[in-house]
Order: structure tokens, then C-alpha cells, then sequence
């Protein structure tokens, strides 16, 4: 069985932004962090998670945490 392909945080971040049409400055003001913690999150570098469900939250994302090991 193959691996299900693993996509990151910030490729999500982005392509939500994208369909909001927003720029990464209006993503930092409509969710509180500022426009570089917007693309350090986007480039995958590191950061809290409180940052990033405050971003989440702003794109009407959720998050979820999953077993690796349960087959779903």
C-alpha cells in the first residue's frame, strides 16, 4: 500500500490565501501575525501552533490531528 502524499502546512496556508485573494499583508492583518510570520509559515519553517490556528481561524481552515499508524 502506498503512502498517502504529504502536504504541509504552508503549501495549505497558501493555496487557501490564494483563493481568498489575499495578499500575504491582508492574511497578517486579518489574522493577527505579521506579513514575514505569514511567509515564514508559508515556506514551512518553523512556528507555534497557536500562529498557526490564529491563521487557520482567519481562512476558515480547521486543524486536525491524526494517528499515523490507524489505517483510516
Amino acid at each position: 500500500m502506498s503512502e498517502p502524499e504529504q502536504v504541509n502546512f504552508g503549501d495549505t496556508i497558501r493555496e487557501a490565501r490564494k483563493k481568498h485573494g489575499w495578499s500575504q499583508a491582508e492574511l497578517g492583518e486579518k489574522s493577527g501575525v505579521s506579513r514575514p510570520t505569514i511567509a515564514r509559515v508559508e515556506a514551512n519553517n518553523d512556528v507555534t501552533t497557536a500562529t498557526i490556528a490564529k491563521i487557520a481561524r482567519a481562512l476558515g481552515l480547521t486543524l486536525e490531528l491524526k494517528d499515523r499508524d490507524r489505517a483510516v
